[in-house]
């Protein structure tokens, strides 16, 4: 448990964090997370953070050590997707009960999974996750992972991210430190080049990634390690023979970033995939990052090339929207790298931002939306629920676009609504990426759906009253109907 306390206040006090560089010592000391209260971890414990980062190394076994619930709890928890490998759509747990936990059985029944695993399915590495079940009862699972490593000839990586250490972003940077003591730099590749980088906080959502990789194999730039998003085990410890390094979410990994440059001088910088500009100067910044580790420069010339090429599709794309977006209202409530990547990318076509939420930003991602807002009245830490259905109710915004849990919220107050978050069904990276996510804010908008359910329902339209015509008039009127309908006049009929 000391080891575990001093793992958390390590990663606390992280030196590349925007936070904890304006602070003096004595605060520093005291962590860059708020102090925890009961429920605070509802949105996301430690566990599920960890598990967050490591599950889509694709074809490592995850396994957890608890009780059924906590598998069952955060199983397939990311939209994240492989090429290749599915052995992480596999659960494994050691299933703990309460006889386990009474009998001390924890230790032995974790030693036999491992090795369950290893006779079935021949993994690469196994993954071992604590819980708060078996923290608290003292299961020393590096022990018994470092048993089994000398035992199976396979490594058994312990990940000590029990749910109550803190919150999800707290159980990312454990996941961090977890690859660079047990994973990174315990293979040597055959093939390292110049032109190798890693790609760090990067998830692969939706297939995403996928939109950026042919952009950097046209340019001779191999994607040495992708941590997370469809990775292998080897690739990741292979890692550190990379020669620069991009950080897609620093909120997540910065600590990965700092620790693999000061190792194995890995230069890295932060940048985003989201956008037509932004995207070219993450390419712009990979390949002079590389000039600078000694690659050829005459790659800075094709990466220029290959910008001017695809900027000019992209935008001749997204031309034939700018009429039907521009000056349309967006709400953005995510947090991290989209608080700033995607508001960017959606003015670039005309569209104002009426709002974007930086609970989740760091301090330097906040800087950026100032910048590009050019004020900062348009940020937001946190709105409550209450708060953001008065706001689209009121129509001060013509979409909002956010994860699935304030969707009802839009949905509530009639308001178009795209998932922007992990749960997303359309990847929106890149050059074509970014015409996607316009194309789906443009069905989204222009949703013939929206005027429908704006409209008074049947039922509460009031029957239109006809006006009272005077009694000479309202006799002709019925005089010339009978006329109509029998084909006969008054004088024919005689006396009515």
């Amino acid at each position: 448990m000391s080891s575990l306390n001093t793992k958390i206040q390590h990663v606390f006090n992280e030196p590349a964090c925007e936070n904890n560089q304006g602070k003096d010592v004595k605060a520093r000391k005291k962590g860059c997370s708020k102090p925890l209260t009961p429920g605070a971890a509802a949105g996301g414990c430690a566990f599920d953070g960890a598990k967050i980062v490591l599950q889509p190394i694709t074809d490592v076994a995850h396994l957890i050590h608890a009780p059924l619930a906590c598998e069952g709890n955060s199983w397939d928890n990311r939209g994240t997707a492989s090429s290749g490998p599915t052995l992480w759509r596999t659960s494994f747990t050691t299933d703990l009960t309460e006889l386990d936990v009474v009998m001390g059985r924890g230790e032995r029944k974790l030693f036999k999974a491992i090795r369950e695993i290893k006779e079935a399915y021949t993994p690469p590495a196994i993954f071992v996750y604590s819980s708060c079940v078996t923290e608290l009862i003292g299961d020393d699972i590096e022990a018994v992972c470092k048993r089994a490593t000398e035992k199976f000839a396979l490594p058994v990586v312990p990940v000590n991210a029990p749910g109550f250490a803190g919150s999800k972003n707290l159980g990312n940077k454990l996941a961090g430190e977890a690859l660079l003591e047990h994973v990174i730099g315990t293979a040597e590749p055959d093939d390292a080049g110049p032109y190798d980088i890693n790609i760090l906080g990067e998830f692969n959502l939706s297939g995403e990634f996928w939109l950026v990789k042919p952009l950097l194999d046209r340019l001779g730039i191999r994607v040495r390690a992708c941590i997370p998003g469809d990775a292998r085990y080897f690739d990741i410890a292979c890692a550190h023979r990379a020669r620069a390094a991009m950080m897609v979410c620093s909120t997540a990994l910065i600590n990965l970033a700092r620790k693999m440059e000061q190792r194995w001088d890995i230069p890295f910088f932060e940048g985003s995939f989201y956008g037509i500009t932004d995207t070219s100067e993450a390419l712009r910044q990979i390949s002079q990052l590389l000039v600078k580790k000694g690659a050829d420069p005459e790659i800075l010339g094709r990466t220029e090339a290959l910008i001017a090429e695809e900027e000019a599709i992209g935008w001749k794309k997204l031309a034939a929207y700018r009429p039907r977006l521009e000056g349309k209202r967006v709400l953005l409530n995510t947090g991290g790298v989209k608080s700033w990547s995607v508001v960017h990318a959606l003015m670039e076509i005309g569209i104002e931002i009426v709002g974007t939420s930086v609970k989740k930003s760091t301090v330097e991602d906040k800087e950026r939306i100032k910048h590009i807002l050019k004020d900062d009245n348009h940020m937001f830490e946190q709105m409550a629920p209450r708060e953001l259905y008065a706001m689209l109710s009121e129509h001060k915004a013509d979409i909002m676009l956010s994860g699935g849990r304030t969707q009802f919220i839009a949905l509530k107050a009639k308001t178009p609504w795209l998932d922007i978050n992990q749960e997303r069904q359309h990847p929106y990276a890149g050059y074509d990426g970014m015409v996607e996510l316009v194309r789906q804010i443009d069905l989204a908008i222009h949703n013939p759906i929206w005027r429908q359910v704006r409209e008074p329902a049947p039922w509460d339209c009031q029957p239109a009253v006809r006006e009272e015509l005077p009694r000479t008039k309202r006799e002709t009127t019925t005089l010339h109907v009978v006329q109509e309908f029998t084909g006969t006049t008054a004088d024919d009929r005689g006396e009515w």
